[in-house]
């Protein structure tokens, strides 16, 4: 296992070493806890909750309160990995002092060591002010599922010339504004390791090639729990939601046929003046 990281300047250095960087989601203490046991670098509260953990159709109602609320129990999970908070829609597109006093909560109330935001050169200044304020920026860009219906729904970015410069110009602008981190998602791999090749801070693939410096997904794809759709970029390492389901369809079927609790989920003796020895 590489040298796990611990700020974001170890992010940097493992770009440096050519060490491939790994990010994974979590939205509660116990996947928290598996998420971070499996040894990956970085944590991301993702604001996918809304659709995952919350059932909302996309991220955009997603608030603050439930983002913080989510990434304090997320912080009582993650005990090595370096913790991200997604920043909702609406959260810093306003105004700089509000994605100042919306970064910070991130940090103050939930313990995070970053934040996340979308968008490219048309948020940079913003990236920036709360860079300055003291606070470590992971950018986003590419497909931006807060902004979906802008870029003509869920689909690739960047497929043609001029997209394509105008997200790297993106990347260059967030690298300069002082963002530590690139999530590319839905990029096409050629493009994505122009992009990995031009800045000098690490990019995080999502649906984006084997060229980027890391890659992340979110868990509840991975393990197969979310099987409203399945994105194509997202590798199935389990099928839990099958499995699960067969679980709880089979301790409906034994509580309706009586057959559990049966006597070793029990205390004391089920049948009167008989003991087992574990009751004693």
């Amino acid at each position: 296992m590489a040298v796990a990281v611990k700020s974001v300047c170890d992010l940097l250095a493992k770009k440096q070493r050519g060490e491939k960087i790994t990010m994974l989601t979590a939205h509660d203490a116990a996947f928290a806890t598996l998420v971070d046991r499996a040894g990956v670098d970085l944590v991301l509260v993702g604001d996918s909750l809304g659709m995952v953990a919350l059932g909302y159709d996309s991220t955009v109602p997603v608030t603050m309160a439930e983002m913080i609320h989510h990434a304090r129990a997320v912080r009582r999970g993650v005990k090595n990995a370096l913790l991200i908070g997604d920043m909702p829609f609406l959260s810093y597109q306003v105004d700089e002092k509000a994605a100042i006093a919306n970064a910070g909560r991130f940090l103050k109330e939930a313990g995070c060591a970053a934040v996340k935001v979308e968008g490219g050169a048309r948020i940079a200044a913003t990236v920036a002010a709360v860079v300055r304020a003291g606070i470590p920026v992971m950018g986003h860009i590419g497909l931006t599922p807060q902004t979906a219906g802008q870029l003509g729904g869920f689909k690739v970015q960047g497929r043609d010339d001029g997209s394509a410069e105008r997200l790297l110009h993106d990347a260059q602008a967030l690298a300069e504004a002082g963002a530590f981190a690139l999530v590319l998602e839905c990029v096409p791999a050629l493009l994505a390791q122009r992009i990995s090749a031009a800045v000098a801070i690490p990019t995080i693939g999502i649906g984006a090639g084997p060229y980027c410096d890391g890659q992340v997904l979110v868990t509840h794809d991975l393990l197969g729990l979310f099987d409203r759709f399945v994105p194509r970029f997202a590798k199935q390492y389990a099928a839990l939601a099958e499995q699960a389901g067969a679980a709880l369809a089979s301790f409906r079927d034994e509580v309706e046929r009586g057959v559990f609790p049966a006597a070793e989920h029990s205390f004391g003796p089920l049948i009167e003046g008989k003991t087992r020895p574990a009751d004693k």
